[in-house]
């Protein structure tokens, strides 16, 4: 809907060629053509239409990147030669991506030349350089308003631009189509930013008869993780997460990975996390009419400590832990075995965070140790939120004489206390927060209890409330 009626977002090839464009009223369209079938415009799916294509594209090369609503670019640089050339890549190119549609693409030295050529180009020119200035001003994709004053000052091709002085140009019609001419003639360095971050490494196999066992899946993945290896004890390091993405021969993919706890570069034990990730699939792996391509990713790599072993034989027993976490991990999920780490606050709830047993640790805060022969300083374990209780003390703001917790009144015969905690008065709505003394109690049953008063008498609050907030072993 623009300015109250409907447009064309989008004609297809059949409507072009009937003198549909972009931005015609529906009305005027219809009026011209009475059979016109139109549908709704949905961005979301067409993105991720083009997503999906992308995700095709990836085979190619890993250097994809989206261009607008309707263009893919592909850096093939280094890549050709594996199909045979840029012609045979091509070819495969449009082989893959005719599920996709009418497809329309151009090679050049840069993205932006190779996006004009792919979006504006209607007759084949002689080299490059002549095709992209025989091109239309529009295919600098410049604002409406700017395209219209080049044409009206007779400079209608890029030809036109690129014979005239940058400086009255930019003067004239804006930084803005100088920058976009250099790009497009290739004057301006330009790189191409992928949708997905470059792995540090990866790894490939491409089968001219596709595989579709799993057995040979695995193999295979024993090979890159074989590589892989190889090339990581070149570096000195391992790596913490290991992908791998199956393509089918109909362009469908599969994407498999496994975090490790520690960086990790074995084969045989990344062969059996493999194994298991396959075997705690919800949904088996359909391989349709077979892989034609496996490729092994290592986003990130980190440096391996050597491997110290004990007198009588074996690892320490960090390596044993990290291996334990990673197959239960691998076999339950990620999120599934969590760990505990220390964090830097002083409020008792958020001291300790809890985490995926697998994430790289922050930075180390040490846990708080009692001296020695003193009882601990905080319970093992806080109960959330913590539980009301009724409290009996000789004065308002003194230490508890008697409390009632779940229906059973407690004597206190010995109390140590108070630490005082404030609230996290620096914080956006905490500046109100009342204060808490806490007192290590023991009954005369001989239990200890971690109770608190929320808020100090007269200052903060005339009623005080207690509660209990852990119970020492």
């Amino acid at each position: 809907m623009v300015r109250g009626s409907l447009r064309i977002a989008s004609p297809d090839a059949r409507a072009l060629a009937l003198g549909m464009v972009p931005g015609m009223a529906l009305a005027t369209a219809r009026a011209q053509l009475p059979e016109l079938a139109v549908v709704d415009a949905d961005p979301f799916a067409d993105h991720g239409w083009l997503e999906r294509i992308a995700d095709a594209c990836d085979r190619f090369t890993p250097m994809v990147a989206l261009d607008g609503g309707d263009g893919v670019t592909l850096d093939i640089t280094g890549c050709a030669h594996l199909f045979g050339g840029e012609a045979a890549l091509v070819t495969e190119v449009e082989e893959r991506l005719q599920r996709f549609g009418e497809l329309r693409h151009a090679l050049a030295d840069t993205p932006d030349a190779a996006q004009a050529l792919a979006r504006f180009q209607t007759a084949p020119a002689a080299n490059e350089a002549s095709a992209i200035r025989r091109l239309g001003v529009a295919a600098l994709r410049l604002d409406d308003e700017i395209v219209v004053a080049l044409r009206r000052a007779g400079l209608k091709t890029i030809g036109d631009l690129a014979s005239r002085p940058t400086a009255p140009l930019a003067a004239r019609f804006g930084e803005e189509t100088v920058a976009a001419l250099a790009r497009v003639l290739g004057q301006a360095d330009q790189r191409l930013r992928p949708r997905r971050a470059l792995p540090a490494l990866f790894f490939e196999r491409r089968f001219a008869d596709p595989i579709a066992r799993t057995d040979d899946v695995l193999a295979t993945i024993g090979d890159l993780a074989a590589e892989a290896d190889a090339e990581l004890t070149a570096r000195d390091k391992g790596g913490r997460r290991f992908a791998v993405r199956l393509y089918r021969a109909d362009g469908a993919m599969r994407d498999l990975a496994i975090d490790s706890g520690l960086p990790l570069r074995d084969p045989p034990t990344l062969v059996r996390l493999f194994r298991e990730r396959i075997d705690a699939l919800a949904d088996p792996i359909d391989p349709g009419f077979g892989f034609d391509m496996i490729r092994m990713s290592v986003p990130a790599i980190e440096p391996l400590a050597p491997t110290q072993l004990r007198l009588e034989g074996g690892a320490v027993s960090d390596e044993a832990m990290a291996a334990l976490v990673d197959r239960l991990s691998t076999r339950l999920g990620r999120g599934r075995i969590c760990r505990l780490t220390p964090n830097d606050s002083h409020l008792p709830e958020q001291g300790v965070l809890t985490m995926a047993a697998q994430d790289a640790p922050p930075v180390p805060v040490a846990w708080d140790e009692a001296e020695a022969g003193e009882p601990p300083l905080r319970p093992i374990h806080l109960f959330d939120p913590p539980q009301r209780i009724e409290v009996m003390a000789e004065v308002p703001d003194g230490p508890p004489h008697r409390f009632r917790w779940r229906r059973v009144l407690h004597d206190v015969i010995r109390f140590e206390g108070p630490e005082r905690i404030a609230a996290q008065w620096w914080r956006r709505g905490q500046s109100r927060a009342h204060t808490r003394d806490y007192y290590r109690v023991e009954d005369v049953r001989g239990r200890r209890y971690w109770i608190f008063r929320h808020g100090l008498y007269e200052r903060e609050t005339a009623d005080p409330g207690w509660y209990v907030h852990g119970v020492f072993a």
